[in-house]
């Protein structure tokens, strides 16, 4: 019986070591099967079957095999998410392919027009063909791409004036290039030369009166009259530089720098070869010639030799008035009429301001205007050499005088907060009406150049008044913009100086 119960007991742990050798679960199984053979050899032996226990290596297998059942789940879950990860994976290479393939679709698009537009250029067709070769020897249209008068072609003049042009890169040109018609030139005589620059300092030998202006105009305007094959015997008419306006002339000033009485015959002797070529506007005491150039004369000029038959036979230099000079009340309308409901004691002259008027002395004369009129008859300068000072502004007429000019600043004053106060407009006003009656034109210089917008607005409102030329120095701001668009908060602003009536001539 012992012997039979101890084999029985042997045949139970070799099974259960094979159970467990057979088994791949975690490494502490080896611990388990370990223990159950020291219960197996190691443990009492009972004889009596009712005394027989349930061997505790059972415990351990059913805890085993509990724990196998427990990570089976998590087992199943991670082969789960090992399927859908090569899902991802594949979802983003076909969107990375995709784009790719978008990508080189464009390209290839491009490239075709590419090719396209190459085609076309080494292949034009028949229209574009004779467009590009017209006029080259051997092509459609051979010598007929020019005309004779193309120095201008295609540039409209404009109303402004180059100030200080002999500054630019290019004097004269860059004038006529943006269509300006009116050019300036400061002229000094030193050695019986004359020389143009802006001060002594810049004075250099080559830059002279004829360098920089005589000759180039006599250049212009032998091409642009060019001698007649078809009609040599019709009595020609002489175009100016602009091949779109002929007649426009162009107004030739010049600033006499230095002693006027000195300078005068020099300058009239430089206009011999354009006055031999019948190119000056001149008079004949009753009405004008033009001609392509109108030579005005400014700064030192005096007036007493340009006046006078003497010392200007051919009356073809022109003066430069006194603009401030010419003020008006709005009830003079025709010449030599006196508006007999105007009181002449309530009414600024000579463009002085209403506040400046004092009270009138004992003889009847006003203080305040009497130091003004002081000051003015001893200042030299533009429109105040060789003038009578008793003459008054009926002395300018059309037959000596072209311009009539003044400072911006002291005839029309600062403009507060970027406005026209009513006085002031009423003073502009007054000194075109007073220009335009005696047929002269209306010209501001030293007008505000900074910021932009208020140089726009103040443009803005003097071409609305009637001047005749804007006064500029950025030549590509003034004729190749439209800067009535670009009046910033200048312009935005609400009052009576924006608020801008009709000019002399109707204009708005």
């Amino acid at each position: 019986m012992d012997t039979s119960f101890e084999e029985s007991d042997s045949s139970i742990g070799l099974m259960a070591r094979s159970l467990y050798n057979n088994d791949d679960s975690d490494s502490h199984t080896g611990s388990y099967i370990s223990a159950s053979e020291r219960l197996l050899e190691d443990g009492p032996q009972y004889s009596d079957a009712s005394l027989q226990k349930k061997p505790e290596w059972r415990t351990l297998l059913s805890f085993k095999r509990t724990s196998k059942l427990r990570r089976k789940p998590s087992r199943l879950r991670s082969d789960t998410n090992e399927k859908t990860k090569p899902r991802r994976r594949n979802i983003s290479r076909r969107c990375l392919k995709f784009g790719v393939g978008i990508l080189v679709l464009l390209g290839l698009i491009q490239l075709f027009s590419l090719i396209g537009s190459l085609i076309l250029l080494f292949l034009p067709d028949e229209i574009h063909r004779i467009l590009g070769s017209w006029g080259r020897p051997g092509h459609i249209g051979a010598g007929l791409s020019s005309w004779p008068t193309d120095f201008t072609r295609d540039i409209l003049p404009k109303p402004c004036h180059s100030h200080n042009d002999y500054w630019r890169t290019v004097p004269l040109f860059s004038a006529i290039e943006a269509g300006c018609i009116g050019v300036e030139a400061d002229v000094w005589l030193f050695n019986e030369e004359l020389y143009v620059g802006h001060s002594v300092a810049s004075l250099t030998p080559n830059r002279t009166l004829n360098s920089l202006y005589i000759n180039p105009l006599l250049d212009i305007l032998s091409g642009q009259n060019p001698k007649r094959t078809l009609i040599p015997n019709e009595d020609p008419h002489l175009h100016g530089v602009f091949d779109t306006t002929p007649e426009q002339s162009l107004i030739f000033l010049i600033d006499f720098k230095t002693a006027g009485d000195a300078l005068w015959p020099y300058v009239q002797s430089a206009m011999e070869p354009l006055r031999a070529k019948s190119y000056l506007t001149h008079t004949d005491g009753s009405e004008i010639i033009p001609g392509p150039i109108t030579v005005v004369g400014t700064g030192n000029t005096p007036f007493s030799l340009v006046d006078s038959d003497d010392s200007n036979p051919h009356r073809d230099i022109f003066f430069d008035a006194p603009l401030d000079n010419m003020y008006e009340g709005p009830n003079l309308y025709l010449p030599g009429v006196e508006d007999p409901t105007k009181d002449p004691s309530s009414e600024p002259l000579r463009g002085v301001a209403s506040s400046e008027v004092g009270s009138p002395t004992a003889d009847g004369s006003d203080t305040k205007l009497g130091k003004i009129d002081k000051r003015q008859s001893d200042e030299a300068g533009q429109g105040r050499a060789g003038a009578s000072t008793t003459a008054g502004p009926d002395q300018y007429t059309a037959n000596n005088s072209y311009y009539a000019s003044v400072d911006f600043n002291s005839a029309i004053g600062h403009l507060a907060h970027g406005q026209f106060s009513d006085h002031q407009l009423e003073l502009l006003r007054g000194q075109i009406r007073g220009a335009h009656r005696r047929g002269l034109k209306a010209r501001y210089w030293d007008l505000p150049f900074w910021p932009i917008s208020l140089r726009n607005h103040v443009w803005n409102v003097l071409v609305r008044e009637g001047v005749d030329l804007l006064n500029v120095d950025d030549l590509k701001g003034a004729t190749r913009r439209n800067w009535n668009r670009h009046q910033g908060w200048w312009g935005r602003m609400k009052g009576s100086s924006y608020t801008v009536s009709a000019g002399v001539n109707g204009s708005v």
